[in-house]
C-alpha cells in the first residue's frame, strides 16, 4: 500500500538525517519520498483524509 511505502520512506529519511549521513543520501531519500507523496496525491484517494493523518504521523 502506497501509505506503507511512504511511512517508510519518511522513517528513513529521519533517521538518515539523525544519523548525519551524506547530504547526496539525505536529498535521494527526499526526492523518492516527494515523488511517493506525489503518486498519492495523483492517485487520490477514498479516505485522504484518515490516510493523510496516517502520512503526517
Amino acid at each position: 500500500m502506497l501509505n506503507d511505502e511512504i511511512c517508510k520512506k519518511r522513517d528513513e529519511l529521519n533517521q538518515s538525517i539523525a544519523e548525519n549521513k551524506d547530504y547526496s543520501i539525505i536529498y535521494r531519500l527526499s526526492v523518492e519520498l516527494d515523488e511517493l507523496i506525489a503518486e498519492y496525491y495523483r492517485n487520490g484517494s477514498k479516505n485522504q483524509e484518515k490516510d493523510l493523518y496516517l502520512v503526517k504521523k
